[in-house]
């Protein structure tokens, strides 16, 4: 048998790594996709996280008839109530499991995440242009720009694919339906419940299955009213996408946090990239903070109004909504930074104040006038209150009445 050259590539232990099922899965998932975000990264880490070892079985067609039925009592009531159109998308009720929310909204949210995550890829790249000028005229290896580049273009999908998946996995284990990330989707067709979840807060809290899931269908029916409309996914993927293109990246911050970045390693990578807001960490303009307040107080009022609207709802339709009421409000309470990822992501987090303003917003807007002239901030981009008529209607009444 010949000496092997040390300086030959080893193309059978290549091969061989090629041919092994694990590897083969890792490279497809790592490479999969061209965009900006690695999508099938971010909903496998998001399934494992949402999943684990807990149990997460398939909703039976009982439990989805039970609550189509709740959602079409919720929908008369919020119709009658508000004088909205039903949405399309509460036509159709489905019963899921966690896994399947994770997938849903790797789907739903990509047009919202996909501008910010564009910009960052091209700042890292515009930053390696700059650092790593091409030496003479020769063609560039792995050492040179055009590796590096190559390099960063995979690195950026991957780390934002990764933060993504652990923020949805997050949420994944707890929401109980799609708007608990109170934002509007792309392509939504269906009102969708996370039954597993909605079954474990029935049991840690021993409310009535019954009346708690109507509960939880007049909440995901009054977001849908508001954030199923047309207008408002275009105009609120308008706002992030104006809102992208002028961010700046802390890249310094990214280079050290990536130091010695080993994807064999993945509790070394989570700890690596740690909290993803502070990991994609960008400075505001002027102009642009007015695009988050724009943006802050639309989701905000969308809480407050589906709150305002499931109180003057839930009294009358449920024996137990007191006590039900107290128990979400004590959920909603110990709410943890981990809980707020994806809004911390998307760089429009809204705060307890903000959330507290919306609803007196509604509360006060109602009582001077009546539900439908309220529930006309939903008739178009125009009509929504901005931070300051949050604070004081007197102002947006007078604008829009």
């Amino acid at each position: 048998m010949g000496a092997v050259d040390p300086d030959e590539p080893d193309e059978l232990s290549s091969d061989i790594l090629r041919d092994v099922p694990l590897f083969r899965e890792l490279q497809r998932v790592l490479f999969s996709g061209s965009g900006p975000i690695n999508w099938e990264l971010a909903r496998q880490v998001g399934i494992a996280s949402a999943v684990g070892d807990r149990p997460d079985p398939e909703p039976s067609e009982e439990d989805r008839a039970g609550l189509e039925a709740t959602v079409r009592a919720a929908e008369l009531a919020v119709a009658d109530l508000t004088g909205l159109e039903p949405p399309a998308e509460v036509a159709h009720v489905e019963a899921i499991r966690r896994a399947r929310w994770v997938d849903a909204n790797t789907h739903g949210l990509r047009p919202l995440f996909e501008p910010a995550a564009e910009r960052l890829s091209s700042a890292m790249s515009e930053a390696t242009r700059d650092e790593l000028p091409l030496a003479g005229d020769e063609e560039p290896g792995l050492e040179g720009l055009a590796g590096m580049q190559a390099l960063l273009g995979r690195v950026s999908p991957l780390i934002v694919g990764t933060q993504l998946g652990v923020a949805l996995g997050h949420l994944g284990r707890k929401v109980l339906g799609q708007y608990e990330i109170p934002v509007p989707r792309a392509g939504q067709q269906a009102l969708q419940f996370v039954l597993p979840n909605i079954e474990a807060l029935e049991r840690e809290w021993d409310l009535p299955p019954q009346e708690f899931r109507a509960w939880v269908a007049l909440h995901e029916v009054a977001h849908a009213f508001q954030l199923g409309r047309s207008w408002v996914h275009e105009h609120v993927l308008a706002q992030v996408r104006e809102l992208a293109r002028g961010l700046s990246f802390d890249l310094s911050g990214i280079e050290e946090r990536l130091a010695g970045f080993d994807l064999a390693d993945p509790e070394g990578l989570q700890e690596a990239l740690g909290d993803p807001a502070a990991l994609l960490g960008q400075t505001l303009s002027d102009e642009q903070q007015l695009i988050v307040r724009r943006i802050q107080a639309l989701i905000a009022v969308a809480e407050g109004h589906a709150d305002h609207v499931m109180e003057a709802l839930g009294r009358k339709m449920l024996g137990e909504y007191a006590r039900i009421d107290e128990a979400m409000r004590r959920r909603r309470e110990g709410r943890g930074e981990e809980d707020r990822l994806v809004e911390r992501m998307l760089g429009v987090e809204v705060q307890p104040e903000h959330e507290r303003a919306g609803r007196e917003f509604c509360d006060r807007v109602a009582e001077a006038t009546d539900e439908r002239t309220l529930a006309r901030m939903w008739e178009s981009a125009d009509q929504l209150p901005s931070m300051p008529e949050l604070e004081e209607p007197t102002l947006w009444l007078a604008r829009t009445v």
